[in-house]
C-alpha cells in the first residue's frame, strides 16, 4: 500500500484480524478450549505455532510491533480491526484521509510470491476474487479483555526497552506448553504477563542485554507453567 506513497506521512496503519476460531467467543467459552479447537483456524493453513497465535490475537500484537519498527510508527497510530472475511489485509490512511487497502483472497502464496517477486509482480494462475462472493465486509474492534495477548503486545511496546523481547520469548514458551498439553488457553496470556512482570526491563537493551532477557524470559515462564495450578 505504501508502494509509490513514500513522501507522503502515514496518518493510521489499520492491520485487520479475522479474529481467530475463538472469535466473539466468552471468557467461560474459552475455558474448555482444546488444542484441536485452535488449530482449527476458520481462513487459514498455518503452522501450529502462528495458528496458536492467531486464535490467541497474539499475532496481531507482534504485527502491531513490527509496523511500529518497519515505518517508524508510534503505536498509537495503529489500529487492530477485526474482519472475519479475511479479503482485506491491510490499510494505510494518509494526512489527506484518503486509505489504500491490500485486497485479494486468504492465501499466504500470494504475499510470499509479491515479496520474492518485488518490485516485480509474477502472473499466476492462482484463483481470482469475486466481489459477487462476498457481499457484505463487516468489522469490530478486538475484545482485548477476552484475548489479553493483544492488550500485552501494546503495553510490551508503549514501555519498549527489552519488553517486546520478553513478550515474544514468553509467547514461545507457553505455546508450546499449551500444544504439549501442559497448560490451557486461556492461561497462556496470563503466565505471560506474569513474566513481564518479573524479568528485569531494561529500557536501553544492547545485544547482550536482549540475549540475557531471551533466556531469562524462558526460564521464568517454563517455571510459571510448572507450578501453575
Amino acid at each position: 500500500c505504501l508502494v509509490g506513497e513514500f513522501m507522503n506521512p502515514i496518518e493510521k496503519i489499520y492491520l485487520t484480524c479475522s479474529g481467530g476460531p475463538f472469535r466473539g467467543k466468552t471468557e467461560k467459552e474459552l475455558q474448555l478450549v482444546t488444542i484441536e479447537n485452535a488449530l482449527n483456524h476458520p481462513n487459514w493453513a498455518m503452522g501450529a505455532k502462528i495458528t496458536i497465535d492467531s486464535a490467541t490475537l497474539m499475532n496481531k500484537g507482534f504485527e502491531m510491533i513490527e509496523a511500529c519498527w518497519l515505518f517508524g510508527l508510534n503505536a498509537s497510530k495503529i489500529d487492530i480491526i477485526v474482519y472475519p472475511q479475511s479479503i482485506i489485509h491491510s490499510i494505510v490512511q494518509f494526512e489527506d484521509g484518503s486509505m489504500k487497502a491490500q485486497m485479494g483472497l486468504p492465501d499466504m502464496k500470494l504475499p510470499i510470491q509479491y515479496a520474492m517477486g518485488f518490485p516485480s509482480r509474477i502472473k499466476n494462475d492462482y484463483p481470482r476474487f469475486n466481489f459477487i462472493n462476498y457481499p457484505t465486509l463487516s468489522f469490530e474492534p478486538p475484545n482485548t479483555k477476552i484475548f489479553r495477548n493483544l492488550a500485552l503486545a501494546f503495553e510490551a511496546i508503549k514501555m519498549g526497552g527489552n519488553m517486546p523481547c520478553i513478550l515474544n520469548a514468553a509467547n514461545e514458551a507457553v505455546v508450546e506448553a499449551f500444544l504439549n498439553g501442559k497448560i490451557t488457553f486461556l492461561q497462556m496470556p496470563a503466565i505471560i504477563e506474569q513474566t513481564m512482570q518479573k524479568v528485569v526491563f531494561v529500557q536501553n537493551p544492547a545485544m547482550e542485554d536482549l540475549i540475557q532477557t531471551n533466556a531469562e524470559a524462558r526460564n521464568r515462564t517454563m517455571l510459571l507453567i510448572e507450578n501453575r495450578k
